[in-house]
């Protein structure tokens, strides 16, 4: 599905990325592990996901008989719903199908179901799709797709970006399982950090190496002259493949994983070996031990390796901790940023050095001095052990 420039694909917000296959097994290979049955019986919803692009709908088509699938629902949004105005070509998937029409190809979304062997191969597969054209354009805020959403058990994909916190709130109204994909920085959010605080959502069993993986986009995307680094992007077989940074897996289905405890070193050790600790410390502060918050009783741990596993009290950790997690091990108290930093009784920033910290609007916000200097990290998950 090409867009036809670039100044159209900023218009839908980039959103249009898929999956790469080995990236979606990998994951739930992780859930299969520690419960084989976890999608036994299932009606497994796959919104966003047109089986001609979607590896979501490819994955589970192929290994429907494996894990024992009750159905497989798939939805796509329409052609206009995307801005795809010109340049869009229907594939001989679409155009050889009996249900093919036109007109409904551009304004509305289609449906795939998937329960049976339709072929008569003695197998279950993504050549045994039916599929038809929705009554609306397949967004999944419809009244159709919330139908959809509703029978279902377990909702899979990988959202619009720009959409991720709508697209989770729908998810979670409906009181379903889900796995899906969103931004790291996400966790900060005013409505969805209480969630991972009280252990409702957490983190997917695999992380994708380095926060980063690349997606399948669409072609017209890619312009090199515009990439800073070649492994930023490339073309490969006719496709673009981008790396996206900070992109984490987010599910409410057990994986095991998150049960496995960080092993840490002691403060003394940990001062002692991490020579990436000690640089850290010594270039942002002058100092060789852990810095205290100046409106906020707890300590800076610039990396969750750094962890102490001898300190008793509160630690401010960042974000990517969530990657390690184990809430047998830890408890989250807080985020120490915007209205959840007001929350968590963080003492403003005082006026006269606020307007020191150019690039920082919010007063709600952990600091660090260093001399007449005041140091701002990035967001922090204030945590302690349990």
């Amino acid at each position: 599905m090409a867009q036809s420039n670039l100044s159209q694909a900023k218009n839908a917000k980039n959103d249009e990325f898929y999956t790469q296959y080995h990236d979606i097994e990998k994951e739930m290979n992780s859930y299969l592990a520690y419960n084989p049955d976890v999608f036994k019986d299932k009606v497994i919803l796959l919104p966003c996901d047109d089986p001609e692009w979607s590896n979501f709908t490819r994955y589970f088509a192929q290994n429907f008989k494996k894990l024992k699938i009750k159905q497989l629902i798939s939805t796509s949004y329409a052609i206009e719903s995307k801005n795809y105005k010109e340049g869009y070509q229907t594939t001989l998937f679409e155009e050889q199908s009996t249900n093919f029409d036109e007109k409904k190809s551009r304004t509305k979304g289609k449906i795939f179901t998937l329960t049976k062997d339709k072929t008569g191969d003695d197998k279950i597969d993504i050549d045994d799709l039916d599929w038809q054209y929705m009554e609306g354009d397949g967004d999944f805020r419809s009244e159709e797709v919330k139908k959809l959403r509703d029978k279902s058990d377990i909702i899979i994909t990988n959202p619009p970006f720009s959409l991720f916190r709508e697209f989770l709130s729908w998810v979670l109204e409906a009181n379903k399982k889900f796995i899906i994909i969103g931004n790291l920085n996400t966790v900060a959010n005013k409505e969805i950090f209480p969630l991972i605080k009280d252990n409702i959502i957490w983190f997917g069993a695999t992380c994708f190496t380095g926060g980063a993986t690349y997606f399948i986009a669409p072609k017209e995307l890619y312009d090199p002259q515009k990439m800073s680094n070649e492994k930023n992007g490339y073309l490969k077989d006719d496709k673009f493949y981008w790396r996206v940074n900070g992109v984490r897996w987010y599910t409410n289905i057990d994986h095991g994983v998150r049960h496995n405890s960080i092993q840490l070193m002691s403060e003394k050790d940990n001062l002692k070996f991490n020579t990436t600790l000690l640089n850290n410390l010594q270039k942002k502060y002058g100092i060789n031990h852990y810095p205290k918050y100046e409106n906020y009783n707890a300590i800076d741990v610039p990396m969750t390796s750094a962890i102490p596993s001898d300190y008793t009290g509160e630690m401010g950790v960042p974000v990517s901790f969530m990657d390690k997690y184990c809430p047998e091990q830890f408890e989250i108290i807080g985020i120490g940023i915007g209205e959840l930093g007001k929350k968590l009784n963080i003492v403003p920033i005082p006026k006269e050095i606020d307007k020191t910290l150019l690039g920082h609007s919010s007063v709600w916000r952990l600091y660090i001095m260093n001399g007449d200097k005041a140091i701002v990290p990035y967001s922090r998950i204030i945590i302690k052990f349990k």
